[in-house]
């Protein structure tokens, strides 16, 4: 038998290796595709005013994905910005490792938001998030040992970091210790950074960041 019939099998196996996984990709994407977040909200026809952060705002139907990207370094940016921002809520002190409840949190918040704009919470989160998303900060250089802080421009994936952030730390802030309830506290962040309200948390701190950064230069 020459050498060229016997890897025959070998190429064979592998194209029909090949098949099966791009008809598992193509299944798994129509089953997706069409699919509702919390089984209410669209997220088909979501629409981006900044170019630069859009690569890292990704919109999926599934807010849970088990932990399959936590390995891999930057693979944060291939989840959900709706379950990035429910990850987020459970790094405070009340909700640490309560994923169900952070994530409850959340659908409440939406169902607020739509009740209160009458729009896609989906929509209203990704606008929340570029208009929260500083564009300037600083950094402490040292010169003959004293420091002497500079303004830098914000990578795109450290500004969408820091908007959840800003949001997160906002609804914490609205809600422990107070009759508001979390959810509630969620809402009125989304809707006010959507808004572009300076007296909304997360706003308050990209303009407070941008200013000592304008300073800086």
């Amino acid at each position: 038998m020459s050498e060229s019939e016997s890897d025959a099998p070998e190429d064979a196996v592998d194209e029909e290796i090949d098949a099966e996984a791009e008809a598992a990709d193509d299944s798994e994407e129509s089953a997706v595709e069409g699919a509702q977040l919390f089984g209410v909200w669209s997220v088909d026809e979501i629409e981006y005013d900044d170019p630069s952060t859009r690569r890292y705002l990704n919109v999926t139907p599934i807010a849970h994905t088990m932990g399959r990207h936590a390995s891999k370094q930057f693979e944060k940016s291939e989840i959900s910005i709706v379950e990035r921002l429910i990850n987020r809520l459970m790094q405070t002190e009340e909700n640490t490792g309560k994923k169900q409840r952070a994530t409850n949190i959340v659908r409440e918040a939406f169902e607020q938001v739509h009740d209160r704009t009458e729009e896609n919470p989906v929509q209203v989160l990704v606008t929340a998030v570029e208009n929260a998303a500083p564009r300037e900060e600083t950094v402490r250089l040292k010169y003959g040992g004293i420091s002497v802080p500079k303004a830098v421009d914000v990578a795109p994936q450290r500004r969408v970091d820091e908007a959840l952030k800003f949001i997160a730390e906002g609804t914490k802030n609205a809600s422990y210790k107070s009759k508001t309830s979390a959810a509630e506290a969620l809402a009125q962040q989304l809707t006010g950074a959507a808004d572009y309200d300076v007296g909304a948390y997360a706003i308050n701190q990209k303009e407070e960041r941008e200013r000592v950064a304008a300073a800086a230069r």
